[in-house]
């Protein structure tokens, strides 16, 4: 785990490494600033060859508004350690009780955000123990697996990492064309080098452990339902990773709070972060404080 992060950091934000019962964690934490009254906590799971860097852009508009914002690497994401070779480590019930663990060296109880694979995570948490949140929103996150298209992409994605090595699966994904049409892990907040850099930090176990995930993640949304916990379902007007229909109709399900923030698609904390921050700080006011 670095202590020096490629990416730059938000205005006021301190980046380290959170302790917990389940081990070390690579966070982006920022705070409100003097002054400003503290409403609650955040903590915030990124997605699907992502990382805490994604949700750069809305730390300093959540601080503004009064929260303090945890964005975390999981286990064997970017700055996050965890095994290269041993799947069970990325199981999503591990993956879920790191999340609580998390919640916990935090001091509790805190908003769950999470952002595609995040939010299935964070899902599977939920289900184990819902006490140690005052919320949950699930970010371009849908029921269950991805869309057709989107699991051919992983299939490849996981072909590649069977055979080649994390640099040489890079280069491949850089010959496929510029990063705004290839997508995937070429996309991002920051430049080539620093995706990159990320890329790199990632285990392939983890890879290949929830990029099945995606593609067999089952129905539980009648089950989440039972949970007594405020929902917000977010996401971008356009998604082709859970179709925009899909998500409306598990909002309805969950009787969930639903925003779509326009001109944003999969990930709209990168696309349009002032909206999506916003979204979520109206959403976590109306709750008030734990």
């Amino acid at each position: 785990m670095t202590s020096h992060p490629a990416f730059p950091l938000p205005p006021g934000a301190r980046a380290y490494p959170l302790r917990t019962s389940r081990g070390e964690f690579a966070v982006v934490d920022s705070s409100p600033k003097a002054g400003v009254e503290g409403r609650g906590v955040a903590l915030m799971l990124p997605g699907f060859t992502g990382s805490k860097e994604d949700f750069r852009l809305v730390h300093e508009p959540l601080a503004e508004r009064g929260y303090r914002v945890v964005a975390v690497d999981g286990r064997g994401q970017h700055e996050s350690d965890g095994p290269l070779d041993d799947e069970f480590a990325y199981s999503q019930r591990e993956l879920a009780q790191d999340v609580l663990a998390q919640a916990d060296a935090l001091g509790g109880p805190v908003h769950l955000v999470g952002h595609s694979l995040g939010g299935q995570i964070a899902r599977a948490a939920v289900l184990l123990d819902h006490s140690p949140f005052v919320s949950f929103t699930l970010v371009s996150s849908g029921p269950a697996e991805i869309s057709v298209s989107q699991q051919q992409r992983v299939k490849l994605l996981r072909d590649a990492l069977a055979v080649l090595s994390m640099e040489k699966v890079w280069e491949a994904i850089q010959a496929m064309g510029p990063p705004e049409d290839v997508g995937g892990p070429a996309r991002g907040l920051g430049d080539q080098d620093q995706l990159r850099r990320r890329w790199l930090g990632h285990s392939p176990a983890q890879l290949l452990a929830t990029g099945r995930q995606l593609c067999t993640e089952p129905d539980r949304v009648a089950e989440l339902a039972e949970v007594p916990l405020p929902f917000h379902v977010l996401s971008g007007a356009h998604d082709d990773t859970w179709p925009v229909a899909v998500l409306d109709d598990m909002a309805l399900r969950l009787n969930a709070r639903r925003t779509v923030i326009t001109g944003a698609e999969h990930s709209p904390n990168a696309d349009r972060p002032l909206p999506t921050a916003l979204a979520l700080a109206d959403f976590w006011d109306g709750i008030g404080p734990a």
